[in-house]
């Protein structure tokens, strides 16, 4: 039975393998929801030229390790936050495919007040392996049950005191999150007023893996040349919201061959993705 509080214990409990499969559909309807152009992108949305697959696609099966959650643990997800996301490519995802994931409790924290809880997964096909993913969730109230606070990531991937390196900017559309929605993240918070309003917000906003996905462009054509085979990791902290029809503004730094380090902002200068890097095929 699900406990109702989160516990150390539970890290390292392994769950059962998932087998999940995704088509070309799949893929594009994905890129469309984070805000690919059939004019600049048209090999991640026309099949007629593959379609290639958007690396942070990953995140998309992944999400139903985060899932797999309420089989140890009851989470109210009004007050759920997404914490850290870091996903690395093995290989180039294929447009079509099925997978067996295997996810484990990776980390449980107690922060005082709240509580960290975090799923690791590795997920493969019939070639072998194809990608890791690790998810953070934040429970808000969830803390206090005794547990160890973690590590501090104080300074973790700090941008250096100088001028970006390269700046992509990426406007947000009205229907983004009605879009992204669509490839599986359902949550009412992204779409429904009644509900954001309920969970403590003005009104919805988008989807912290939507934009995930809008930074995970920016790396494959700012980094990789356009090239998915050339990405191979990219992690970030969740620091802010984004609203619809914000931009999503990627500053990198380069931090040695294959490397860089990003923060993430809005047009008003607001850091929603944090603690950032990317690893790439130099």
């Amino acid at each position: 039975m699900a406990s109702d509080v989160l516990s150390p214990n539970l890290v390292g409990h392994e769950f059962n393998p998932l087998t999940i499969s995704w088509n070309s559909k799949d893929a594009m309807l994905y890129a469309l929801g984070v805000g690919a152009k059939p004019a600049e992108e048209l090999d991640f949305v026309y099949e007629g030229r593959g379609p290639l697959v958007l690396p942070t696609y990953a995140v998309i099966p992944a999400m139903r390790a985060m899932g797999n959650l309420r089989q140890v643990v009851n989470l109210k997800i009004q007050r759920l936050l997404h914490g850290e996301q870091g996903i690395e490519l093995l290989r180039a995802l294929p447009a079509k495919t099925e997978i067996t994931l295997e996810s484990r409790v990776s980390e449980v924290w107690d922060k005082g007040k709240s509580g960290v809880i975090g799923v690791a997964a590795l997920a493969r096909d019939a070639e072998g392996p194809l990608f890791r993913s690790h998810s953070t969730l934040f429970y808000i109230g969830g803390g206090g049950f005794g547990g160890e606070p973690g590590p501090s990531t104080k300074g973790k991937n700090l941008p250096p005191d100088r001028e970006p390196d390269l700046v992509v900017d990426h406007a947000t559309q009205p229907e983004q999150g009605a879009l992204y929605r669509l490839s599986g993240d359902r949550v009412a918070l992204h779409i429904d007023p009644d509900f954001a309003q309920k969970a403590g917000y003005d009104k919805p906003f988008m989807h912290g893996l939507c934009t995930y996905g809008f930074v995970g462009r920016a790396i494959l054509h700012g980094l990789c040349g356009g090239d998915p085979a050339r990405f191979k990791s990219m992690t970030g902290r969740f620091a802010d919201t984004v609203q619809f029809e914000d931009h999503i503004i990627t500053k990198f730094w380069h931090d040695g061959p294959g490397a860089a380090i990003l923060q993430v902002e809005t047009q008003a200068g607001n850091v929603v993705l944090s603690q950032a890097r990317a690893t790439y095929a130099d």
